[in-house]
């Protein structure tokens, strides 16, 4: 037995448990980790035989029933303290034996199936987060949402589907959620009934409880792609052209500043990322976020997250803050994850100000949407200007607008890129350069489209060719139907 391991009793004496048969296969002493003596558990009721409609639904509520009660047992067994010290191995075998010992005690039989099953939930709900940890390990998995204890959606490929994975009640994803936030040093409660944070795998994590989350927890979980998709990675997919990779990779190492606008899901920051592949690994680059997802792959990057206030409303660090130091650190380049406030205003007059080339994210469904929302953000950051005052910012700041978009089949294209060219009037002027042309609609669902050129040759041609990237004039020539 290891000490370790082991859950401190003090110096009273601890009863010792009933001898019992030896199980096939220990793990060495020297490996296990060590526990008190097993704690009684109710005894479990086996239920009635029930009919083949209800069969598989009372099988589940048997097992979930069971996991509750070893689950309490291991609590009062376990030494958690020590868990992070140990093996995954020692933890596993750790959990089968005690899972062994008190099936036995509850005179439970369950096939190897269930067996292996509840051994996994279980340490799950030690080590990770319930119910979820599955869904978390699955790749093929880029967003997870609950709508309650029994209710969990998952996306695949842009479309979404119920799970088949629930918790047993309210209380149970509320210890999950609780585990969450307490982890990053946060809380939740009726006090503080939502909270924002990042997970240990970098998945950005959102939570909402009662009273204000009404039919129960909600909880949504943006998963961290560890493969980051590059230029070539979504060129292949189909989410945007050669040529529009070619005129991009001008646009940002001429140091343009882009603004990548979209819906919630779209791909803003898996192209943002691809975007900043671009950039000179030579430059200094400082990134600003409210949780932290941007994996740029140049060596010279600072990275900033801002911080919510604490519970006695102190201590809170905003993206306008961050920004503003930011411009102190000698920058090249300055990368905000998403403008939503009042940090829109910073984040102009550093583009207008010698950081040419910065880049940031905006949540608009088209490039003259987005321009809309900076002028509606300025405006609610209380900067008093005239309303041509605040274009004429925007215009000689926003170089490059590329809008993102999430398609009705889950796919993700790159529908259009926008270069603003100056005022006319009082109305800031642009020009489409490329677009995504919508053809039709498969009997599957899939949509049918393209990617075509406008015709109009960029505005930025000149800039280009100074810095050595003369692009062919064929790039801007549409395609023509016969």
């Amino acid at each position: 037995m290891f000490s370790r391991y082991k859950k401190q009793a003090g110096n009273q004496a601890q009863p010792q448990s009933a001898p019992r048969a030896e199980r096939s296969a220990p793990a060495p002493a020297a490996e296990r980790v060590t526990r008190k003596t097993t704690t009684p558990v109710k005894q479990a009721v086996t239920p009635a035989r029930a009919a083949p409609v209800d069969k598989e639904k009372k099988r589940k509520e048997r097992l979930a029933e069971i996991k509750v009660e070893l689950h309490k047992v291991l609590l009062d067994n376990l030494n958690l303290s020590a868990l992070d010290t140990a093996s995954e191995a020692d933890l596993k075998a750790e959990i089968a034996a005690i899972t062994a010992e008190s099936l036995e005690e509850m005179s439970v039989v369950l096939n190897k199936e269930e067996r292996q099953t509840l051994q996994q939930d279980l340490y799950d709900e030690v080590t990770g987060l319930g119910p979820l940890e599955p869904l978390l390990k699955d790749d093929t998995v880029n967003d997870i949402l609950v709508n309650g204890p029994q209710q969990i959606f998952i996306e695949r490929s842009g479309k979404l589907e119920i799970s088949e994975i629930t918790f047993k009640d309210e209380k149970h994803l509320l210890r999950i959620i609780d585990k969450i936030v307490s982890a990053v040093g946060r809380r939740v409660d009726e006090s503080n009934p939502y909270v924002d944070a990042r997970l240990a795998d970098g998945s950005r994590f959102n939570a909402m409880v009662p009273p204000i989350a009404v039919d129960g927890s909600l909880v949504s979980i943006r998963k961290f792609k560890k493969d980051k998709l590059g230029v070539d990675d979504l060129v292949k997919f189909g989410a945007f052209t050669e040529e529009m990779a070619a005129y991009l990779q001008a646009a940002v190492a001429c140091r343009l500043n882009v603004i990548v606008s979209g819906g919630t899901g779209s791909g803003k920051t898996t192209t943002l990322n691809a975007l900043s592949s671009f950039i000179d690994n030579s430059e200094r680059i400082l990134t600003i976020e409210d949780t932290a997802e941007l994996q740029l792959q140049q060596s010279h990057v600072g990275r900033m997250e801002s911080r919510p206030a604490n519970v006695e409303g102190k201590g809170r660090v905003s993206q306008r803050d961050c920004l503003k130091n930011a411009l102190r650190m000698r920058p090249d380049r300055i990368i905000v994850g998403e403008t939503r406030g009042e940090e829109v205003i910073d984040m102009l007059q550093a583009m207008n100000t010698g950081h040419d080339g910065s880049m940031t994210t905006i949540h608009a469904n088209s490039a003259r949407d987005a321009v809309s929302r900076l002028e509606n953000m300025i405006a609610m950051a209380g900067i008093e200007m005239p309303l041509k005052a605040v274009r004429s910012q925007i215009a000689s700041a926003v170089n490059l607008i590329v809008q993102a978009s999430r398609l009705q089949d889950g796919s993700r294209r790159m529908v259009s890129i926008t270069e603003i060219t100056g005022m006319e009037g009082e109305v800031i002027s642009m020009q489409e350069v490329f677009r995504y042309e919508r053809l039709g609609v498969e009997p599957d669902g899939k949509i049918i489209g393209r990617f075509n050129a406008t015709g109009v040759r960029s505005y930025y041609s000149d800039r280009f060719k100074q810095w050595g990237y003369d692009l062919p004039a064929a790039i801007y020539e549409p395609i023509v139907t016969e």
